[in-house]
């Protein structure tokens, strides 16, 4: 039986960790994670750090838009 989970960081789904032989692989479900797809993990706690650590790094809060809106 296979096991996985769901990764999210801010209400927001990152993407999925799949058990496997040798730990858990990141599938990414958005654009901001892509960098994580198909990376191994020993955890799926250590995917979600590594997700938060993403977030971080872009420098922005994760729920502020990307684009102003035209007035």
């Amino acid at each position: 039986m296979s096991q996985a989970f769901i990764i999210e960081i801010e209400s927001r789904t990152a993407g999925i960790v799949a058990r496997d032989e040798r730990g858990f692989r990141f599938f990414s479900s958005e654009r901001a994670f892509d960098g994580l797809e198909g990376r191994q993990f020993r955890s799926a706690r250590d995917a979600e750090q590594a997700a938060r650590v993403v977030l971080r790094r872009r420098g922005r809060p994760f729920n502020r838009p990307l684009f102003a809106a035209a007035l």
